[in-house]
């Protein structure tokens, strides 16, 4: 077992001297209908925060602003010792256009939205939520830079968008002396390895730590869904209820449970925290983001850290959910291309 890990192990978030949990509570069940009500809300918060952790992150798009809600009012106590992160870019169903998106004039709003529900002077960490293709770059850039310099947010963090506008944007801002990122939230597990072919590079090399969301792929590889599991009870409405009217639920995915489960059975864990010690793993991960609709699953998640799986462990759920990674990138891994560009010699690549 891994005796180092621990939410109060704190590790620093990218580039950035933010020091944060391995682990980051992530509060979107909170207020939902299919979520956590206030009572169950507040044992998962108090247990994580109780048990070292400081991490946590929500959004005004959750529950329509109750999770930051009810976030701000379990972390008002600690308010100075928590890092708290929160979004913008996804509005509600109000006819606003403005109301949405990545511009300045959402951006402002929604910050001063925030703040409010949140009960706070100062968000730790601020997420485009969401890239909307529309925005201009220095428009971005110019908004977060701002509210940083009014001390409104401490640092900044890019979620759900194109790998290569995540390296645009960090060089710009850098060039013109504005904030960087710290920060990318992705989506990242046995299975969705997508963000393995450019995504997760451009973060490390760019100096983003990466936050891995949906680490049990909505459950899929909770162990529920593994051969012979017993079937899942979902509130109606659920995330169980979602995925299984999408397809979700298929041989394949199962296949991937099987796996899962197998090492988990043969290490005394949960496949829960062996999927989420898979994403720790990686080492351009910070902290995979954890949602809980209940103490119990918050405890058997927070039981990852305890987690370590053997080369053997890694190299079998590797080839159970391996990806091609596609042109450049097996192009390049080609034994001709790699001679001619070293020129026949053994190079060392750096780690």
């Amino acid at each position: 077992m891994n005796t180092t890990l621990s939410l109060d192990y704190y590790r620093l978030l990218g580039r950035s001297g933010l020091r944060v949990s391995p682990l980051c509570l992530g509060t979107m069940t909170f207020g939902e209908s299919w979520g956590a009500e206030e009572a169950e809300s507040r044992r998962i918060f108090d247990a994580y925060v109780e048990g070292g952790g400081n991490f946590i992150d929500t959004a005004g798009y959750y529950a329509q602003g109750r999770s930051e809600e009810l976030t701000g009012k379990f972390a008002a106590a600690k308010r100075d010792s928590l890092v708290l992160s929160t979004k913008y870019a996804l509005g509600g169903a109000n006819g606003d256009p403005n109301a949405a998106g990545n511009g300045r004039k959402n951006m402002i709003r929604t910050v001063e939205e925030s703040l409010r529900r949140l009960k706070t002077d100062y968000i730790d960490l601020f997420f485009l939520h969401a890239w909307d293709n529309t925005t201009p770059a220095d428009e971005i850039l110019r908004a977060f830079d701002d509210l940083v310099r009014q001390g409104k947010v401490l640092y900044i963090g890019l979620s759900d968008i194109p790998a290569w506008q995540v390296s645009r944007l960090q060089t710009i801002a850098e060039l013109r002396g504005w904030t960087q990122f710290a920060a990318l939230q992705v989506e990242y597990s046995l299975l969705q390895r997508a963000t393995e072919r450019d995504l997760i590079p451009a973060a490390k090399t760019m100096g983003l730590g990466v936050m891995p969301w949906s680490p049990l792929a909505s459950g899929l590889l909770s162990g529920k869904y593994a051969t012979d599991a017993q079937a899942p009870t979902d509130p109606e409405g659920g995330r169980g209820e979602m995925i299984s009217a999408v397809g979700r639920v298929n041989p394949a995915t199962i296949a991937v449970a099987d796996a899962v489960k197998a090492i988990a059975d043969e290490t005394g864990a949960s496949s829960a925290q062996v999927a989420i010690a898979w994403t720790l793993a990686n080492p351009a991960v910070t902290a995979p983001l954890i949602g809980a609709r209940t103490l119990r699953q918050l405890e058997d998640n927070i039981g990852a850290l305890g987690v370590e799986l053997s080369a053997d462990h890694l190299s079998a759920l590797d080839a159970a959910t391996r990806i091609d990674l596609g042109f450049p990138h097996d192009f390049l891994q080609f034994d001709f291309i790699q001679a001619g560009l070293t020129g026949h010699t053994q190079l060392r690549a750096r780690s």
